[in-house]
């Protein structure tokens, strides 16, 4: 039975319309506390970004990889390499802007008998320095850690979420995950059933109700149960984009009154797979106060992979989290230096 205190009278009561998803070390009503069996615990690894992200940009590296075997076997000047650089950049779905600007560079720092090799180092390190101008640390060390995703419906946030669930839960932390779109019922079924595959609790209110308040009810829980990560899941669209503006904007002010300086990172969830495509999708959500950066999710398979630089380079976020896949592992934290060496390759 549970204590008699105030605060646990409170979730007692509140179990009649939450709907938690118990895992190992929780303590269950009516049942004793378990320790977690850290033996079935699958050793998480992201080392190997390089190779999976070689695999997985394939489509795009071919831009690349033809026109490179090309450039290497022919004697064109400087300015034709740079043109068919340029070339190569736009069908990869870098952008104009962003070409632009990498050709411009090139251009600068080359010397007219620079071999292509030369050419193409300098190609990758203009690329790094692109996807390095915003600090891509991941800022969950802290003893109570709450992390917002946000992104049009469709986009592959709440997988985005669960992956981070997952990953986080590999590590060792204690994860719990709210399901926040109230206003999509597949959506709070998804994160459900995410919940039961990884073994990670699940909070989420009614169809229909306040997100606001489905996100304070969790804080309740996640502070009083002591968990270390907080995933929040929201709505992609309501009725109109200001009201979804309003409502990030509340669910963000209720949880900064309940954990000082939280959340400390909110993503904004871009769909890899439709490349520029993806800048018409974060129109809206840059106008969201507090954006630390971005998931890019659906990257494998895709010829747009290079839109990577071009959303860094125009959205002023860092990429933190790439998606590779539809399982709970294909993810990846990213590195500006393996993203650009994988793309070249």
């Amino acid at each position: 039975m549970f204590p008699s205190s105030r605060k646990e009278r409170f979730f007692q009561k509140q179990f009649t319309t939450w709907n938690f998803l118990y895992k190992p070390g929780l303590r269950i009503r009516g049942g004793a506390k378990r320790p977690f069996d850290f033996k079935k615990r699958e050793k998480y690894n992201d080392c190997d970004m390089l190779g999976s992200l070689k695999e997985k940009l394939a489509e795009t590296r071919k831009a690349f990889k033809e026109k490179f075997e090309e450039l290497i076997r022919s004697a064109k000047d400087l300015e034709e390499t740079l043109e068919d650089l340029a070339e190569s950049l736009i069908l990869a779905d870098v952008g104009l802007s962003s070409t632009e600007k990498i050709i411009g560079s090139i251009r600068e720092k080359s010397k007219k008998t620079d071999s292509f090799q030369t050419i193409k180092k300098t190609l990758e390190e203009e690329i790094v320095k692109i996807l390095s101008q915003y600090p891509s640390s991941f800022d969950v060390d802290h003893s109570q850690s709450v992390v917002m995703m946000v992104g049009i419906n469709g986009g592959g946030k709440t997988t985005s979420l669960a992956k981070l669930a997952y990953h986080f839960q590999q590590k060792g932390r204690s994860v719990l995950m709210v399901a926040a779109d109230t206003f999509r019922a597949a959506a709070q079924e998804q994160l459900v059933l995410w919940g039961k595959k990884l073994n990670i609790p699940v909070i989420k209110g009614q169809y229909g109700a306040d997100p606001a308040s489905v996100a304070f009810d969790a804080i309740q829980s996640f502070k009083a149960r002591s968990y270390q990560l907080l995933l929040v899941d929201t709505a992609g669209r309501i009725h109109t984009n200001t009201n979804l503006m309003n409502e990030l904007e509340k669910i963000k002010r209720v949880i900064s009154k309940q954990i000082e300086d939280a959340p400390q990172e909110i993503l904004l969830v871009l769909d890899a797979s439709i490349g520029q495509n993806a800048l018409i999708q974060a129109q809206e959500f840059i106008k969201f106060s507090g954006l630390t950066g971005i998931f890019l999710s659906k990257l494998d398979g895709t010829a747009k992979g290079g839109s990577v630089i071009s959303i860094v380079d125009e959205l002023k976020l860092p990429v933190k989290f790439i998606g590779i896949g539809e399982g709970e592992k294909d993810m990846l934290s990213f590195s500006p230096h393996n993203f650009a060496s994988a793309l070249l390759s």
